[in-house]
C-alpha cells in the first residue's frame, strides 16, 4: 500500500469545500503560496503566469477545496497560483445577502491603511470565466461586480517584494452589514459565531431561517426565494452599508477580459456557464 501522498488536500487539511459545508465557510487556506493541481499542492518554482488575471480572495475562493469544486462543476482544469500578497486597504466584512449555498459569505470594504495577508488566485481565461460565474459577476442579477484595484489606492506587494499596478476583487453589490454603527461589520472568519450572534439580534430572522446556525444553512441551501427574503431583511433592518468599492467596479463584457499588469488577456466563456450559486 503506497504512503499517503504529503501533498494532496486531504493529507493537508484542505479538503473541505464550504460548498459542501456550509458551517465550514470560508473553508481552510494553504499557509504558504503553492500551485493547486487538482487535489495536490505544489511548488510554484517552474510556473509561469502568463495570460493569467491575479484576482484577490476574501473569503472560500482561497480555499482550495472551493476552487477544486468549481472547476470540476465546469470541466475546467484546476491547475491554480495561489500566491500570498500582503494588501493594503482592503477589509473584509459580511455580504449583505444570503448564498443560495447556505452561508453568509464575507465581501471587501474600502479601508484605508488597513493591511492584511491575502492569496491572489492567478486565473486563465477559462478559470476566470468559472469564478466569475460562480459570483454572477456576468450576471445583472448576480451577487457580486468584479472591480479593479489600481496600486495607486491599494498597494498589492507579493512574496518577491513586487507590486502589482493592478488587482482585481469581487464587490458584493448589495454591499455589507454593519457593525451596529455607520462601519461594515468586520468578518469573523468562522460562519457558525457569525450565525448566532445575527439570529440571536432578530426574531425576523429566526422566524425566516430558525434558531440555530445549522438550521440556518439547512433552510437558506437552494431555496432562492427565502434566500432573496432575507437580503431584503438585512435592507428594512437598515443593517447595510456600502463596501466603498463601488467607484472602481469596472464593466467587463464577455468579449473583453481585463487583464493582469503585463499581460493581455482573451475573451472569456462565461455565457456558456451555468447561474451563480453565491
Amino acid at each position: 500500500m503506497a504512503p499517503p501522498d504529503p501533498r494532496a488536500l486531504e493529507e493537508l487539511g484542505l479538503d473541505v469545500a464550504p460548498r459542501e459545508d456550509p458551517l465550514s465557510y470560508p473553508g481552510a487556506w494553504p499557509e504558504e503560496s503553492a500551485l493547486l493541481d487538482g487535489n495536490r499542492m505544489l511548488p510554484l518554482d517552474t510556473l509561469r503566469f502568463e495570460d493569467r488575471v491575479p484576482v484577490l480572495s476574501v473569503g472560500s475562493n482561497a480555499c482550495p477545496a472551493q476552487l477544486v469544486h468549481k472547476m470540476a462543476e465546469h470541466g475546467v482544469q484546476c491547475r491554480v497560483p495561489m500566491v500570498r500578497a500582503r494588501v493594503t486597504g482592503i477589509g473584509i466584512g459580511v455580504s449583505a445577502h444570503v448564498s443560495l449555498l447556505g452561508y453568509l459569505s464575507a465581501s471587501p470594504f474600502h479601508s484605508p491603511g488597513a493591511t492584511r495577508d491575502l492569496f491572489i488566485t492567478w486565473l486563465d481565461e477559462a478559470q476566470l470565466a468559472v469564478i466569475d460565474t460562480s459570483e454572477g459577476a456576468d450576471s445583472p442579477t448576480g451577487n457580486f461586480h468584479r472591480a479593479a484595484l489600481p496600486a495607486a489606492d491599494f498597494r498589492v506587494e507579493l512574496e518577491s517584494g513586487d507590486v502589482l499596478d493592478t488587482a482585481w476583487i469581487y464587490v458584493n453589490r448589495w454591499g455589507v452589514l454593519r457593525d451596529g454603527g455607520p462601519a461594515p461589520r468586520p468578518h469573523p472568519g468562522r460562519q457558525r459565531p457569525l450565525l448566532t450572534e445575527l439570529l440571536a439580534t432578530s426574531a425576523e430572522l429566526r422566524e425566516l431561517f430558525g434558531t440555530t446556525p445549522d438550521e440556518f444553512c439547512a433552510r437558506a441551501r437552494g431555496d432562492r426565494a427565502l434566500c432573496a427574503r432575507g437580503r431584503q431583511l438585512f435592507a428594512e433592518k437598515r443593517w447595510t452599508t456600502t463596501s466603498g468599492l463601488e467607484p472602481y467596479v469596472r464593466p467587463h463584457p464577455r468579449s473583453q477580459r481585463p487583464t493582469d499588469p503585463q499581460q493581455t488577456g482573451r475573451p472569456g466563456t462565461a455565457a456558456s456557464l451555468s447561474p451563480p450559486l453565491t
